[in-house]
């Protein structure tokens, strides 16, 4: 397309609006419970079950992705998968998302069209549509991509909070850990060629949607998704239940053995790794959803121990963490 050439400067919105729609449109995808899409001051959406889950998280340029470390559909696929994650920690279901885009002009059109290819491609995976948004520029060199992701329960269900977790329960994952960690190690060391899926995992992580409806099902009693680290999360439903965490490093012993490519830095990936997105809950009893399994156990307490063995939790913090 000939309006892909050339920066975002010198085109009106209406322009950039249609170069984003078009993108979109090429993932595909329809919902009924979408009565007006993007176009309109707002989007209408029918909510079947009379409540509405909402969560919003932004990526900056710079801090949450590398232009020469991610192409722009990772970027758009991330953004998604990380806003979508936290609907299912709360046992719900995505029924849309809006996006808002801060950019410096200078951006190339097409690269916002990659973008929104990414973010719809996520959205239909994630059984979803990108229902609206905004757009505005910025100074030089800024991009800023925010989603709010709205979600909706199966009727008469309640979400699963962080503070339900019990002395007794079982702590158990959906999901591997540690990939993404170890995919930016990778990326840090130029070294992505050793291994291209953990790279891949820390490009564009790929949650595996319906776990959160299937620990609802099973009775969850708290849940998290594992965005900034296993221990660190593990300390936040600790915190909120009035509990203590015990994981178990046994149980581990598999995410640690498939990151060969980062060397003795795979105990740490697992433990303190973020960006994972798979899902962390705890069950009474140790009856879980297939394909999870138990890494540990609730107890009373306080905090977060590692084989009975008191730890700091480690992990992302925002505004602690070096910039990369």
């Amino acid at each position: 397309m000939a309006e892909d050439e050339g920066p975002l400067r010198g085109h009106t919105e209406a322009q950039i609006l249609s170069v984003i729609e078009h993108g979109l449109s090429l993932a595909g995808g329809s919902s009924s419970e979408v009565l007006t899409g993007p176009g309109d001051d707002t989007a209408w959406l029918r909510v079947r079950s009379g409540a509405v889950l909402v969560t919003t998280d932004a990526m900056v340029l710079g801090r949450d992705w590398r232009d020469d470390w991610s192409s722009p559909r990772q970027v758009g696929r991330k953004c998604v998968a990380q806003n979508a994650a936290d609907i299912e920690a709360m046992g719900g279901t995505a029924t849309g998302l809006v996006v808002t885009l801060v950019a410096d002009p200078a951006t190339p059109l097409a690269w916002v069209r990659e973008l929104a290819i990414g973010l719809g491609q996520e959205a239909a995976r994630a059984g979803t549509l990108i229902v609206g948004g905004d757009l505005s520029s910025a100074g030089p060199g800024v991009c800023v991509i925010s989603a709010t992701a709205l979600g909706e329960l199966p009727d008469g269900a309640v979400p699963v909070l962080r503070s339900g977790a019990r002395p007794g329960d079982a702590l158990a994952v959906s999901g591997p850990l540690g990939r993404a960690a170890a995919g930016l190690l990778l990326l840090q060391e130029n070294r992505a060629a050793d291994d291209p899926d953990l790279v891949g995992y820390q490009q564009s992580p790929r949650p595996a949607y319906g776990d959160g409806r299937r620990a609802l099902e099973a009775g969850a009693s708290a849940m998290l998704d594992v965005s900034d680290g296993l221990l660190l999360d593990a300390e936040r439903i600790a915190n909120a239940s009035g509990v203590r965490i015990d994981v178990r490093t046994a149980a581990l012993a598999a995410d640690v053995a498939a990151l060969t490519a980062v060397g003795d830095r795979a105990t740490d990936c697992v433990l303190r790794g973020g960006e994972e997105h798979v899902l962390l809950a705890t069950f009474a009893g140790k009856d879980v959803p297939s394909g999870w399994r138990v890494i540990g156990a609730v107890t009373p307490g306080a905090g977060v121990s590692v084989d009975g063995l008191d730890t700091q939790g480690g992990g992302w913090e925002h505004f602690t963490a070096q910039q990369e």
